[in-house]
């Protein structure tokens, strides 16, 4: 069985800057692991607000959801289900990959 792939088409006049996005939500894995352990619920709730934000503006309606649910966990204080989302956002982060608009 290979790994799956996601597929997100992007608008040409953002394809410059999702790599550096991307990468940026690579990092926010590791900090997020890092503020789970710390107990710091509420950098966790700041950083899936800003995740939820700005992930549907680049075209990454999973990424935006999976920072609601960390949001909302974190105001919680719900330490699993940010851990599970963090290991959900890794796993799109691995399997993303993007085609951007009339370059198909």
């Amino acid at each position: 069985m290979g790994e799956q792939t996601t597929v997100v088409f992007v608008d040409e006049e953002l394809a410059d800057l999702i790599p550096e996005f991307l990468e940026n939500r690579r990092r926010d894995v590791e900090t997020i692991t890092r503020l789970v352990l710390e107990g710091n619920h509420e950098e966790l709730t700041r950083l899936g607000h800003t995740m939820k934000g700005t992930g549907g503006g680049y075209g990454f309606t999973e990424i935006s959801e999976i920072g609601r649910g960390i949001e909302e966990a974190s105001v919680r204080g719900d330490r699993k289900a940010i851990t599970t989302l963090c290991e959900r956002l890794a796993a799109y982060l691995a399997a993303v990959t993007v085609q951007v608009r009339g370059q198909e």
